[in-house]
């Protein structure tokens, strides 16, 4: 018996199973490849990996686009959904933050009683980061163009700015390999390496999961899965895409600039 009513029961999906799987396996090989140098399981994870976000993509684009599951009532209750998300890793970036401040306001004596660490030699921020910074900032800016032209059914110019902002990703997230191959220190150099590293990186990690997202929101985008009304996966990449910019400005302004 079919209840009529405005929300979105999701069938039983694998996929969260697959996810975890795919997810515990990368996290044992990468263990392995730090302490033995062994990429027995990488090649399988990935694949997993691969496979889940295509399949739980294709049936989220299927429930959206073609059933009609996502009606403005569900929508709602999604971007409070991606609100709360945010929030959490808002809160994941403080912790790092707090790392970070504890160490730098109040240095103990085992790493000289200095900020950075005696013999930590930093980055210059104004050479590679400061790069990066305009790159993600001008990212920010082509986004918002991206979403207003789809806001003014322009789809054509849509599409074309949110591919420059995949590609400044892309960029950004080459130059951050090229600081790290030239690191004059190393995650295990004192507590300035651990939270430099930890911190960046996972800002790292974080434009490479947003720009994969992008990467779907391209390709629905020349589906044409999106009208100027109803665009919700669009917005949702673009506000953690913005999250994403806002960290790296913090980062830029305390762990580079003012550890300089």
């Amino acid at each position: 018996m079919s209840i009529m009513h405005p929300f979105h029961l999701v069938n039983k999906s694998p996929w969260p199973l697959t996810g975890s799987v795919a997810t515990l396996t990368f996290m044992v090989n990468m263990i392995n490849i730090m302490h033995f140098s062994s990429f027995n399981m990488l090649l399988i994870s990935i694949i997993i990996i691969i496979l889940t976000m295509y399949q739980w993509w294709r049936d989220i684009c299927r429930e959206s686009t073609f059933q009609g599951n996502h009606t403005f009532m569900v929508l709602n209750n999604m971007k409070w959904g991606m609100i709360l998300f945010i929030l959490s890793e808002i809160f994941f970036f403080v912790s790092f933050f707090w790392a970070f401040f504890h160490s730098m306001l109040s240095p103990n004596i085992e790493i000289g009683s200095m900020w950075p660490p005696e013999k930590i030699q930093s980055f210059n921020p104004f050479s590679i980061p400061l790069l990066n910074t305009t790159i993600l900032l001008s990212s920010g800016i082509t986004i918002t163009w991206s979403h207003h032209s789809i806001i003014n059914n322009n789809f054509k110019e849509a599409f074309k700015s949110l591919s420059l902002t995949i590609l400044l990703g892309l960029i950004f997230t080459m130059l951050q390999g090229w600081e790290y191959n030239q690191a004059p220190f190393t995650i295990s150099d004192s507590i300035y390496g651990s939270t430099f590293f930890m911190s960046t990186g996972f800002h790292g990690l974080h434009v490479i999961i947003g720009s994969s997202f992008l990467t779907m929101i391209l390709i629905r985008l020349n589906l044409n899965h999106f009208s100027n009304s109803h665009h919700f996966g669009f917005e949702a990449a673009a506000w953690y895409w913005h999250f994403v910019d806002i960290v790296w400005l913090f980062l830029y302004t305390f762990v580079y600039w003012w550890s300089y």
